[in-house]
């Protein structure tokens, strides 16, 4: 079957960071319609309650009538115990029966937009950002593609949720422009590195949650905090529905450039 003729994402074990609220919540929401039954969806965040409620959730849906398995990992993934916690779980939920693994690297934090970048003098205040955004982000990402080694059949997608803040400076934003700089580059060379992966960072665009209402009530820079509060006055910023709908799109036609940079505007 040809790319473009592909309804469903397969027999899929989902991995999805940062899966409690905004985006992440509804990345998981989206694949579980678009995953055949027996699929396997791991949801991993640091808010457990908010991931048993989503697993509730999923599991009265029509999907999870329907043979879809959910299960929930609480986990603080700048910790090697989260790390590892994430590692085993998909590890005992891959099998045979799988031939669609997908890597959701969605977890990220906005950090401190109150200040410049000369204010940045404190060297742990900045490794533990890092930690978090990037660190993390490469280290679950090449501990996952070990535990969960390719074969034939087996189709393997890792989807790096990005921002134009990769692409553009935003003064006042240093810590969140260079995190999305670096997990960029480092899935490009991914790509690179393994052309059997199918890599793609998606630039979700500007959506209305609660980092969205921080940006808006803390950036710095007063320029674009006017920018961000113009546009959520004018009714611009884009649901994370509208935005997860077009990165579905994406996946279903799998005719992106692996390594690829696309933002929800350019679709």
């Amino acid at each position: 079957m040809s790319s473009s003729q592909r309804k469903d994402l397969g027999r899929a074990l989902c991995i999805i960071t940062g899966a409690s609220r905004g985006f992440g919540r509804t990345v998981a929401r989206e694949l579980s319609r678009l995953v055949k039954p027996g699929s396997v969806l791991i949801l991993t965040a640091r808010s457990e309650e908010n991931l048993r409620s989503l697993e509730v959730e999923l599991a009265g849906s029509e999907a999870g009538k329907s043979g879809l398995l959910v299960q929930c990992v609480p986990a603080d993934l700048a910790q090697m115990e989260g790390l590892q916690s994430v590692v085993s779980a998909s590890r005992a939920a891959f099998s045979e029966q799988i031939d669609h693994v997908i890597l959701v690297n969605n977890a990220a934090s906005l950090g401190d937009v109150s200040r410049f970048t000369s204010s940045f003098t404190d060297m742990a205040e900045v490794d533990s950002y890092l930690s978090l955004n990037v660190t993390s982000c490469l280290c679950l990402t090449a501990r996952l593609l070990q535990a969960l080694p390719p074969r034939s059949g087996l189709c393997r997608s890792v989807i790096n949720i990005t921002s134009l803040c990769a692409l553009q400076p935003f003064k006042s934003w240093a810590l969140y422009c260079t995190g999305k700089a670096a997990r960029e580059m480092m899935f490009r060379v991914l790509a690179a590195e393994e052309p059997d992966l199918r890599v793609l960072s998606y630039s979700p665009g500007p959506l209305d949650t609660e980092m969205q209402l921080v940006a808006r009530s803390s950036t710095a820079d007063p320029d674009l905090k006017k920018t961000f509060s113009d546009m959520f006055s004018a009714g611009q910023l884009l649901t994370c529905e509208a935005s997860c709908a077009k990165l579905m799109k994406l996946l279903l036609e799998d005719s992106f450039t692996s390594g690829a940079h696309i933002d929800v505007f350019d679709l």
